[in-house]
């Protein structure tokens, strides 16, 4: 953390180095001494330093100073550091107005010019009022702070990003912080949002994914031309097929187009992976594959998107949203599946705004103490509800069938906790809200009649899709866009005699398509994406173990 600053502020030179000479031998070890010769530039600098969250102990002003008074400036001051001491220095002529300010901007010592010698005069009364700082202080956040509101789609964006990313950071909402919206106001006049505060100073506005990624540190861009593998997606799948590439010498990269982990890195906790009794976090699991593969030298790309693949003869090309390509032998699509969205009127436009898909890990904390609703009967929403419920004063969890379709351990879970209400055989028929999400209408599918109820917040978990536009054009997938693998990209043919199966069109090798490939050589799938799949992080796991054990295979061929 930056020291905290004591501020030296006299428009006389000789004066202005003498204090700061003193106050550098005495404090600078525990503080930074700043001079400044006037009013006006020490308020300026306090409003900078007031953005980076920098803290300030004590001001020493001189009373006599042009433009801009020494109690006048403190006056100003005070509303950016009101827990900073004040400390006035004046000739004998104006020790009624120090006497004055005491009461107008709570001075707490004036000095008498010249304070020498300062082991008596200076430093007795400045050590006392920096002890008394020090007991009463409230340090400020030091790290990476988001200024936005719940209801700006883009903050939600950032927030869940920073988090999936494990970044500390902290949450400013404009709406309830004067200070934040000042600060914002005076970097964004617009109110573009997040506004993102950086303990360097710099400062982000409504900052694309990628930008960020780049000035938290993040990897963005690939260091080699060429790859063994290239991994498309860093869930569960992606994660374990890298490790195993790492940790065997290849040359792997792992593309992820926002943050790793997938579903299940969002997952509050996951109570049935195998070694965990107590369960584990889906972060802590992600933190803990991703460290495993970095470890293993694989590379790791954040907040950059993948858009298509190619095949060039014995070469398979990634093409990325920016432009630049990477070749490859082969290629994993491990995209997994994201949520289904909300089709009717409204939705959309509250998405961010009170309307979340998953996300209940970033922004539970948000809605303490209100009532939230959860659509779905899976594992996720289960899993979303009860964490929820740590936070909410009620979860009420709509499901469309007879009975939920999460494990039982999590359906036992959420009919013993006494703030979760389950509403079967319920539709989800309408949301309702300006600016952000008010209320929704829900019908039981038996009745015709509706019931509309006041809600804060909506956390969607309503079945998924598979990502696979990627190769959707290059590879054979099923009507709903699962990727088919192995068996199921095979042929069947009739003849008036027998029944047999072959290769798909355009299979160019005698053997048949490994389990995991697709029907393009030396392309792969595993984990939610795959036809066949089981929702499980476990299953994504070892397919994506299978699948580099078929990779291998597969390189040993070229």
């Amino acid at each position: 953390m930056a020291k905290p600053v004591i501020f030296s502020i006299d428009d006389d030179p000789s004066v202005l180095n003498s204090v700061e000479r003193d106050l550098r031998g005495q404090y600078g070890a525990d503080y930074r001494i700043i001079p400044i010769n006037s009013g006006h530039a020490a308020l300026d600098y306090s409003k900078k330093m007031k953005q980076r969250n920098e803290t300030v102990a004590l001001f020493l002003v001189d009373q006599r100073m042009p433009q801009m008074s020494g109690v006048e400036f403190l006056a100003e001051a005070i509303k950016l550091y009101p827990q900073a001491k004040r400390v006035l220095l004046t000739a004998y002529a104006d020790t009624q107005a120090a006497i004055d300010s005491i009461n107008e901007v709570g001075l707490d010592y004036y000095l008498m010019k010249p304070w020498h010698p300062p082991e008596e005069k200076l430093y007795p009364v400045l050590n006392e009022l920096l002890e008394d700082w020090k007991a009463h202080v409230r340090l400020p956040y030091e790290g990476i702070r988001v200024a936005g509101t719940l209801w700006s789609l883009p903050s939600h964006e950032v927030k869940d990003f920073l988090t999936r990313h494990q970044t500390p950071y902290q949450w400013l909402d404009i709406e309830s912080d004067s200070d934040a919206k000042a600060w914002v106001e005076g970097i964004s006049p617009e109110l573009k949002l997040p506004v993102i505060f950086f303990p360097d100073g710099n400062v982000l506005v409504e900052p694309d994914l990628k930008t960020l990624a780049e000035k938290i540190g993040l990897q963005t861009q690939a260091a080699l031309p060429f790859y063994d593998l290239v991994i498309i997606g860093s869930g569960p799948a992606g994660l374990a097929a890298s490790v195993y590439a790492g940790s065997e010498g290849l040359k792997c990269l792992v593309i992820e187009k926002s943050a790793p982990g997938g579903q299940a890195g969002s997952s509050p906790k996951i109570e049935n992976y195998l070694g965990f009794p107590a369960g584990i976090s889906g972060d802590d699991l992600t933190r803990r594959a991703v460290s495993q593969a970095k470890r293993f030298g694989v590379e790791i790309l954040s907040a950059q998107e993948a858009v298509q693949v190619a095949v060039k003869e014995a070469y398979r090309i990634v093409k990325l949203n920016d432009g630049s390509e990477i070749s490859c032998h082969a290629v994993l699509v491990a995209t997994g599946a994201s949520f289904h969205t909300l089709k009717m009127p409204g939705a959309d436009k509250l998405t961010g705004a009170g309307i979340y898909y998953g996300a209940a890990y970033t922004e539970a904390m948000n809605y303490k103490d209100q009532h939230v609703f959860v659509v779905g009967g899976a594992n996720s929403a289960a899993q979303g509800a009860l964490y929820l419920s740590r936070f909410a004063s009620k979860v009420t969890v709509l499901i469309r069938g007879h009975e939920p379709a999460a494990s039982k351990y999590l359906v036992d879970a959420m009919n013993a906790n006494g703030k979760i209400d389950i509403y079967l055989n319920t539709d989800l028929v309408e949301v309702k809200g300006a600016n952000s999400l008010e209320q929704i209408v829900i019908q039981n599918r038996g009745k015709d009649e509706t019931q509309t109820l006041d809600a804060s917040a909506l956390f969607v978990f309503i079945g998924v899709q598979p990502q696979s536009k990627i190769v959707s054009n290059l590879v054979m997938c099923s009507g709903k866009g699962y990727i088919f693998t192995g068996p199921d990209v095979m042929v069947d043919k009739k003849t008036p005699f027998d029944k047999f199966r072959t290769a798909p069109q355009g299979w160019t090798l005698e053997r048949a398509p490994f389990l995991l490939e697709t029907s393009i050589p030396g392309l792969f799938a595993a984990g939610d994406v795959r036809y066949g799949t089981n929702h499980r992080v476990a299953s994504a796991v070892g397919e994506g173990a299978i699948a580099y054990a078929l990779i291998k295979e597969y390189l040993k061929t070229l």
